[in-house]
């Protein structure tokens, strides 16, 4: 191993391969009982100097973006873990995690004209898949929320130790290929693309050791506590169902006994 494909000098059991990692069956999924542990979504504009916070889609100018990342504590706690574990000179960097029901139904139907246009030859079925790939269908039934509204899901990626994000090979939420979790796993013919892998390598790792699910076509995107956890992980039940940041009229309504 040259330090071209190892520029941090990191173990080779942090570069093991990625194993394949089945495609979702969204219906299981949907079906997976939720007994929700009524936790609270933590701000991430207090966390610890380890972990680093970029709320993208705020900066992207999304509608209905907020300005924060939240999640639930066990998330955040166990980011904090990942962040700590990374070899030397590696950050994590948490792009987004809890999404309002209102981004995540823009980013749906965006995504969805989008490919539509590119693909008009395509029966509905098949541009509703191309689309879920990428983006889930806004959900926030309490049998079956989007990962994102659970507080449970997070996007993340690798920094240096300036902060600069690194290349992994695809930019985040870029719909090719590429941004298939092990497509450099059957890609790295040159020096760059092996760069792509081992970095990718060393983010699932650590995640998936953290107890967090990836899902495989987004290199990006982890999931603890909700139904997509649980069906990869093997848990009977999500932990994690559809919630939101609390409000001002929340606290009132629980110091007057007016819990709704």
């Amino acid at each position: 191993m040259t330090l071209e494909t190892n520029p941090l000098n990191v173990t080779d059991s942090t570069l093991c391969p990625i194993e394949p990692i089945a495609e979702p069956q969204w219906e299981t999924i949907a079906s997976i009982p939720i007994v929700d542990d009524g936790s609270m979504l933590h701000a991430f504009s207090l966390a610890a100097p380890a972990l680093r916070v970029h709320p993208i889609y705020h900066a992207l100018g999304v509608p209905g973006a907020v300005p924060e990342c939240w999640a639930r504590e066990a998330v955040y706690r166990r980011l904090l873990t990942v962040a700590r574990r990374l070899p030397d000179g590696l950050g994590l960097v948490v792009l987004d995690a809890w999404r309002p029901y209102a981004v995540q139904r823009y980013l749906y139907d965006t995504l969805l004209g989008m490919v539509e246009a590119r693909y008009a030859d395509l029966d509905e079925s098949d541009l509703r898949a191309m689309t879920r790939a990428f983006v889930s269908p806004p959900s926030d039934r309490s049998e079956c929320p989007s990962p994102h509204l659970t507080g449970g899901a997070v996007d993340v990626a690798l920094c240096d130790a300036d902060g600069m994000l690194l290349e992994m090979g695809s930019a985040f939420d870029e719909a090719r290929p590429a941004s298939h979790t092990v497509y450099f796993e059957h890609h790295a013919d040159n020096a760059e693309s092996r760069l792509y892998r081992d970095r990718r390598r060393i983010l699932y790792h650590a995640m998936h050791d953290a107890g967090f699910a990836n899902l495989p076509c987004e290199w990006w995107h982890y999931s603890y506590g909700d139904q997509m956890w649980a069906w990869y992980r093997g848990s009977a039940r999500a932990v994690f169902g559809a919630t939101s940041p609390d409000s001002l009229e929340a606290r009132w309504r629980r110091s007057l006994g007016q819990d709704a």
